[in-house]
């Protein structure tokens, strides 16, 4: 394992925000975390953040150094995204699920809570179901649960390859504009933007694995204690479909924020996983 560096210098009651790299199967998996400044002493159970189809584990900056307050927060780039190197071809959920087993295993764990965005939570549902004994507690944030309609109607996107002309890049801001919702900082938009474009193939793959994905199947096997947050996004109805699977789950809308609620809203996302987190 190798670390890389500091990425802000903190004040004496901020989480280390840091980043390094771990061993997983698919080779190295490039992680974002945060430390709390007692060193890790008396601090809560830690903290997986999975990420999105469109992004990488950036999208949890804002929430690290809230969240990193009382425990440490690990936000990998899923294999493929980011700075992780890719996976096998044609990856299922189980695949980046175990990618992520690698590192829980490598960090020797004996227990650790896992926060899943969109298709990070259906890894994160999966991740339960096979370490069932190192996941405690399971925060799902708008799950895509997608009927068959949905997914033939739009739901489902493949790479964007722009042209000559620039074409389809002002398609893919527009959306990026409509997914994030209200509240999030112009800067944030153009780097959601820049990820997207980034990380456009395996988001295709996140994506077709997404749509194989027996969900109907394995959600309902999943015994952990569980909370479901339900942001206004693409997701919104898929995500109550999928709290139908989960009947003992907690759930919890969040009518006035979209996809990119970890941006625009990370106070309230810190506010609404807290204390079920220190159930």
């Amino acid at each position: 394992m190798a670390r890389a560096s500091v990425s802000h210098k903190p004040t004496e009651t901020e989480p280390r925000v840091r980043r390094g790299y771990f061993e997983s199967r698919f080779g190295q998996l490039h992680v974002h975390n945060a430390i709390p400044s007692g060193g890790g002493f008396e601090e809560g159970t830690s903290l997986l953040c999975l990420h999105q189809a469109q992004g990488s584990g950036r999208i949890f900056g804002r929430l690290l150094p809230l969240a990193g307050r009382d425990r440490s927060v690990y936000a990998p780039d899923a294999p493929g995204f980011g700075e992780s190197d890719p996976p096998a071809p044609r990856p299922a959920i189980a695949d980046y699920a175990g990618a992520f087993a690698d590192f829980l295993d490598s960090m020797r764990f004996r227990q650790i809570d896992v926060l899943g965005h969109q298709a990070g939570a259906l890894m994160a549902a999966e991740l339960a179901l096979t370490r069932p004994n190192v996941v405690r507690r399971l925060v799902m944030v708008s799950v895509p649960l997608v009927t068959d309609a949905e997914r033939d109607g739009g739901v489902k996107r493949g790479p964007v390859v722009p042209g000559d002309d620039g074409n389809p890049l002002l398609a893919e801001w527009r959306r990026t504009l409509d997914t994030l919702g209200p509240g999030v900082p112009p800067e944030l938009r153009m780097r959601m933007f820049a990820d997207r474009l980034a990380n456009s193939v395996p988001s295709a793959w996140v994506l077709a694995a997404v749509h194989h994905y027996a969900a109907r199947e394995r959600l309902p096997q999943v015994t952990q204690p569980t909370l479901i947050l339900r942001p206004r996004d693409e997701y919104w109805d898929a995500t109550a479909r999928a709290r139908e699977l989960l009947p003992k789950a907690r759930t919890l809308d969040l009518p006035d924020q979209g996809s990119g609620v970890f941006e625009a809203a990370p106070e309230a996302v810190v506010a609404a996983i807290r204390d079920f987190l220190r159930g």
